[in-house]
């Protein structure tokens, strides 16, 4: 099992950027795929980005692609989500998941763990 806990969210203005990093403990972080998805208020969960265990594999969302980037750190156990040029439609609250085996990427039901997330707020 792993625990994930996310940091770094905040209040931003437009254009501006934030990092989110997501913290693993628990298991060798190395053996998990990694993802961020974020949940507006009134909205579904939606899917952000995806890091493969050795971060040689990264999918993202068509509405971040080009403005933010995935990335994993195995030694120190960690994802981070640098997030440039924000919008006020990227505000949201931000999650970590994490999973050991293959699955749906964009999908909720492919992760079996998630952090309890961190607050974006883009101010236009």
């Amino acid at each position: 099992q792993v625990q994930l806990v996310e940091s770094g969210g905040g209040l931003v203005q437009a254009g501006g950027s934030l990092r989110l990093s997501c913290a693993a403990s628990g298991r060798t972080f190395k053996d998990y795929r990694a993802g961020w998805f974020r949940q507006a208020s009134g909205k579904p969960r939606e899917f952000v980005a995806h890091i493969s265990w050795s971060g040689d594999s990264i999918y993202y969302s068509d509405s971040v692609k080009g403005r933010f980037t995935i990335s994993r750190d195995n030694a120190k156990n960690t994802v981070d989500l640098q997030m440039n040029s924000l919008k006020p439609e990227d505000t949201a609250v931000y999650y970590c998941a994490a999973a050991r085996y293959f699955g749906d990427h964009r999908r909720e039901q492919g992760y079996d763990y998630w952090g309890q997330g961190t607050q974006v707020t883009v101010s236009s």
